[in-house]
Formats: C-alpha cells, structure tokens, sequence
C-alpha cells in the first residue's frame, strides 16, 4: 500500500525513476481499488464512479508509467505506443518488466540508493 500511496504524492511527478516492484504495486492496488469500485457502482447502478475513479487515477498512471520508463532508460513519451492495439501493450509490457539501467539522463539508479 505505501507503493500506491507514495505514487499519489508524486501525483504529476514525471522526472525520476519508479523501481519495477513501486510500478507493479501501484498497479496491482489500481487494479483491486478498480474492481472494488466497479461493483460498488454496478450494485447502485449509477455507473459514474468507476469513471471518476479512471479519470482520477489518470495523472498517476501516466506519471508513474513514464518514471517506470525512465528507468529502463526510455523516455515516458513510449506509453504513447499503447495506442496501438494488442502489438503497443505487448511492448509496454516488455518495457515496463526490464530490469533498472545503471546511471542514465533520468538520475540515479534507484536500487542502489535503496540499497545504502
């Protein structure tokens, strides 16, 4: 939970880095936050929180992703390839589940200042 709660308060932080476990946290807590709302909403049959909580929850995602990026050495603007049907997520995935690059344009390697 601290990795979903940290990734908030860098709410549209898009410089630095996001190690590979604080990028599949944040994820696996979208996703259960995500469920939790959709059956809330199809209970009330409102059908308007889950898109709040999508829109809410957009700024985050795009910024952890693009900070998930940098630290593979890319630049955020490759999320942008996500657009492309079944081919773009399959890259994303790709990208997002390398390991940390040592030192590059975007800072530090956060392994190593985790480690001292």
């Amino acid at each position: 939970m601290d990795y979903f709660i940290g990734a908030l308060k860098k709410y549209a932080d898009f410089s630095g880095r996001a190690r590979r476990t604080e990028y599949w946290m944040f994820f696996l807590f979208y996703i259960i936050f995500y469920v939790a709302v959709s059956i809330v909403d199809s209970i009330l049959g409102i059908g308007l929180l889950t898109t709040v909580f999508a829109l809410g929850m957009l700024i985050p995602t795009l910024s952890i992703g693009a900070r998930r990026l940098h630290d593979t050495g890319r630049s955020g603007w490759w999320q942008l390839i996500g657009i492309i049907p079944l081919i773009g997520a399959i890259v994303l995935i790709v990208f997002y589940v390398q390991d940390s690059h040592d030192e590059n344009g975007y800072g530090s390697n956060p392994k190593a200042v985790a480690a001292n």
